[in-house]
């Protein structure tokens, strides 16, 4: 039976998916100098999108994070244009597609780790780097695969470039919304259930 928290915290995290593939991740200047430079801010070259599902799963836990990311894949493939390319089901044949699958076992996984333990820092922490590791596994296992197979929209690039386009060259950014997702996290969870 799918508890009703769950499915509030499975919507929470549908939208927080959708609106997070859509928003660009920056950092800005440290405040000190804020005086001097101005507010100055610097892409990380990724979106929210991955940092949406690592928070859900550490606040709402494995069962609704789960439930949000096969929403989203559902609905990017079926019904809206919610990946950040489009949507359909030709999107399948996109080598980000295999890093969107990912996001389902990454879902369970950082959702489940992340209440085993007694809420801490570096247990959230944890979990979220696993979430990550998920997606980034089942996204080059899917790159590797479809690369094989040339199922990949033509004309495909060599296998190497694809890996240091779509995983190499986004975890940089993804580490730092991974520390930030475990800060938010544990403040959330702290004042919502302690």
């Amino acid at each position: 039976m799918i508890a009703s928290t769950d499915l509030m915290w499975a919507l929470v995290g549908l939208i927080l998916t959708i609106s997070g593939t859509f928003l660009p991740a920056s950092v800005t200047n440290p405040p000190w100098a804020w005086a001097q430079d101005g507010l100055v801010t610097q892409s990380l070259g990724v979106s929210y999108q991955v940092g949406a599902v690592l928070l859900i799963a550490c606040i709402g836990g494995k069962n609704a994070a789960t439930m949000s990311q096969v929403a989203y894949l559902l609905l990017g493939l079926l019904w809206f244009n919610i990946f950040s390319q489009g949507g359909g089901v030709g999107y399948v044949q996109r080598p980000e597609f295999g890093y969107l699958l990912g996001f389902v076992p990454a879902a369970w996984v950082c959702g489940a780790l992340a209440f085993r333990v007694r809420l801490k820092l570096e247990a959230l922490a944890f979990s979220g780097l696993c979430g990550l590791l998920m997606i980034h596994s089942v996204g080059l296992l899917y790159l590797a695969i479809a690369h094989a197979l040339n199922w990949l929209h033509t004309p495909t690039p060599p296998l190497w470039s694809l890996i240091r386009t779509y995983s190499l060259g986004m975890l940089p950014g993804q580490m730092v919304i991974l520390c930030a997702v475990t800060v938010v996290a544990y403040v959330m969870r702290y004042l919502m259930f302690y």
